[in-house]
């Protein structure tokens, strides 16, 4: 990077080192057994990790709470209005298999487990995916994940209803094992403290070809914080055929799986199967519709290729 565009960068650059000094005096408070249970598949991280990437950014995250807690009391103080509880929203963006469930995850566990006591709430937008039925209808099956396989004007009345400070607010529930939204199944979200709102597309931005279509208030304006997770393609291509992998020995052999016919596959034909699907679609939409969106964000957490946060650019205020 050439020392102008250094200059010009709206983001604030760390290396490791410089972001886990910025952890000040926060205390770990999750375990190593703890820690394991937040973690996705084919996924390992470490209590260095935590302590040198995740409590700084859960100190940070605390700060930001609190004062956009006290702007909103003060707005009602100008108002001479009664303040309604309304929850910090975090977004969450990033390729498949880059790891934003764990990343969401921590860093729910971390707020919770603050001084402050937060009660924080995560939902993940795969539940407004529309039903399969409505893909197979519109024939968009494979395009599942792209933004127009969300009913996104579900979900920013669902994130309109939350911010609002309703007292409870529902999201449907998406089964990952049969791989469609599960009927007659929701996630209760009664005013928490924060909301951590993770998915692939919830930075994008509004269309330059815009149509009528095209809802006039977009995901990204519900949030106080946002979050990409970012790795070079290869890296996360990778991470995907790991995780295909040790599927196809595990959930893709119970029969009610919606993969299941890739649980005979051998590991060369799973291997060829998932650089497939790669190509054809978690590539092809990283390119056209995530990556283009990592600017957007507050933070970026950059990865290597074991996982591990390499550094942290931080938005500039």
């Amino acid at each position: 990077m050439t020392s102008a565009t250094k200059k010009f960068s709206p983001y604030l650059h760390f290396t490791r080192d410089e972001w886990a000094a910025l952890r000040n005096s926060t205390p770990l408070t999750l375990s190593e057994a703890e820690l394991g249970k937040l973690q996705g598949i084919n996924e390992h991280v470490s209590m260095i990790e935590v302590t040198q990437i995740y409590l700084p950014l859960a100190r940070l995250l605390n700060l930001y709470v609190d004062e956009v807690k006290n702007l909103y009391e003060a707005t009602h103080v100008f108002l001479n209005t009664s303040a309604r509880k309304v929850p910090f929203i975090i977004g969450i963006a990033g390729s498949v298999a880059v790891g934003k469930s764990t990343t969401a995850r921590i860093v729910q566990a971390l707020l919770e487990r603050s001084s402050d006591n937060l009660r924080v709430d995560l939902v993940t937008t795969d539940g407004f995916l529309y039903p399969n039925r409505i893909l197979l209808e519109r024939g968009i099956m494979e395009r599942k994940g792209f933004p127009e396989s969300y009913h996104i004007n579900a979900l920013i009345q669902f994130l309109s209803d939350v911010k609002s400070g309703k007292p409870k607010v529902t999201a449907p529930v998406y089964s990952h094992l049969v791989y469609d939204i599960v009927p007659d199944q929701k996630i209760e979200v009664c005013q928490p403290d924060v909301l951590i709102l993770e998915g692939l597309n919830v930075l994008q931005s509004p269309s330059h070809s815009s149509s009528k279509r095209h809802p006039q208030v977009f995901v990204s304006d519900f949030f106080d914080f946002s979050i990409y997770v970012d790795a070079k393609e290869d890296h996360v291509r990778h991470w995907y055929e790991e995780r295909f992998q040790t599927l196809r020995v595990t959930a893709f052999r119970q029969p009610e799986a919606y993969f299941y016919r890739y649980s005979t596959l051998t590991k060369e034909e799973a291997h060829q199967v998932a650089l497939d699907i790669w190509d054809r679609i978690n590539g092809e939409n990283l390119h056209e519709n995530i990556a283009p969106t990592r600017n957007r964000a507050d933070l970026i957490l950059r990865k290597g290729r074991d996982h591990s946060v390499q550094s942290v650019s931080l938005r500039k205020l």
